[in-house]
């Protein structure tokens, strides 16, 4: 990317670092870090950041208001410590530490703490905020995220494959965040091309995912367009206005972004590890390859395509399936129940479009099936997926950060 357009966008998304009236400093920051990964990365690398990002805020503003388990360090703090400066601190430390090439970020996190009047509880607060992050980034240092790309492209001396480079072959080995191991949650391998589940299932995806298709419906159509959108853009705002919509406390936004973003990470981990181990093929590979399953209910088409080019990666299972699955699974557990305020989403691949929830299952079907109708996945590849997600959710949500008992609290 040249580095002028790189400092524009760098630019564009510290605008408005002044925190808003209806908002607070934890979805400020996330606001802002997804405007930063989206242009910038490969979606799973996004979410890791914006994971790094929020368990880094959650153990500072935690340190102060001692309600929960750590999600790895507690430090010494006064109540009267400033939340707001501690947060903030740590947001901006864990940005500029993971990318100190970037000025404008650091100028960006100067800019934010300058709206919070000075004081002894500001000053102690900035300290709290470095000194968390600095204990984060050191744990996440060497997690296997910077690994170089060695995939090993499937061919014999001589023949040629396209050469794309794929997307995330090095995260089956990048380390979890709650998670005990990337292939806690794998599935089982996907179904036998020789069954009638894959003839049923690779017919939809020709009938209703072709870019020419007259079978899918006008809203189907454009579900696979508004889901073209990846990474943190795709779910974070929605995070954000539950919190808003909820009028959550500091402490409690911090720790519920924090689990959801979490969620989305390790989610983004588990589905590489299983598409790498499984190394499943496409649509457009199947579809164009129809005549060599081994099962006479496939036929072949030649110059089959999907609504956009199909994803650089592995199709089973899902990944759109698993990660909005993991937040959905994580918000409906961390809330207690699937029902959520109004929340509204726009997409930059589908202009003019506004999409509406109240049930946050409701947004997992639609994301999921929308891979089928964009004729990127195979219906029992989402259904496995969004299986998967719903595992991974409620895991994070069981064994990270938990409520302390009466007694541990302060």
């Amino acid at each position: 990317m040249h580095t002028s357009f790189r400092k524009a966008l760098v630019a564009a998304a510290m605008i408005g670092m002044a925190p808003s009236a209806f908002a607070n400093v934890i979805t400020d920051w996330n606001e802002k870090a997804v405007a930063f990964v989206t242009p910038r990365m490969a979606p799973a690398a996004g979410q890791r950041v914006v994971a790094i990002m929020q368990v880094a805020m959650f153990d500072a503003v935690n340190s102060i208001e001692r309600r929960y388990r750590p999600y790895l360090i507690q430090l010494p703090a006064a109540l009267t410590t400033s939340k707001e400066a501690a947060a903030a601190a740590a947001a901006g430390t864990i940005l500029v530490g993971l990318y100190p090439q970037e000025a404008d970020l650091k100028s960006g996190m100067a800019a934010y703490l300058a709206t919070i009047p000075d004081s002894d509880a500001k000053s102690e607060g900035i300290k709290l905020g470095e000194a968390v992050a600095a204990k984060i980034l050191e744990v996440r240092h060497n997690d296997g995220a910077d690994a170089p790309d060695a995939y090993q492209y499937k061919t014999k001396p001589g023949v040629y494959v396209p050469t794309a480079i794929t997307v995330s072959s090095t995260w089956p080995n990048v380390k979890p965040f709650a998670l005990t191991s990337a292939s806690q949650f794998r599935p089982e391998p996907p179904i036998a091309l020789d069954s009638k589940e894959w003839a049923t299932d690779y017919n939809e995806v020709k009938d209703f995912g072709s870019k020419t298709s007259t079978k899918r419906s006008a809203r189907q159509t454009e579900d696979g367009r508004f889901w073209l959108i990846t990474g943190p853009q795709s779910s974070e705002p929605v995070v954000r206005q539950i919190v808003t919509a909820k009028k959550m406390s500091l402490i409690d936004s911090a720790r519920f972004m924090a689990l959801t973003a979490v969620a989305g990470a390790d989610a983004g981990i588990a589905v590489f590890e299983a598409k790498y181990r499984y190394e499943f093929w496409r649509p457009i590979t199947a579809i164009r390859n129809g005549d060599s399953d081994g099962n006479p209910a496939t036929e072949r088409d030649a110059t089959w395509q999907p609504i956009d080019n199909t994803p650089m990666h592995p199709e089973y299972p899902c990944a759109h399936c698993i990660i909005s699955g993991a937040i959905a699974s994580a918000i409906e557990a961390a809330l207690g129940t699937a029902d959520i305020p109004q929340v509204a989403m726009t997409s930059p691949t589908a202009p003019g479009v506004t999409h509406r929830w109240t049930s946050i299952r409701a947004y997992n079907d639609e994301v999921s099936h929308a891979r089928i109708w964009a004729g990127f996945h195979y219906r029992f590849s989402v259904r496995v997926g969004q299986d998967m997600g719903r595992k991974i959710g409620e895991y994070v949500v069981k064994n990270a950060m938990q409520p302390l008992t009466t007694t541990g609290a302060r």
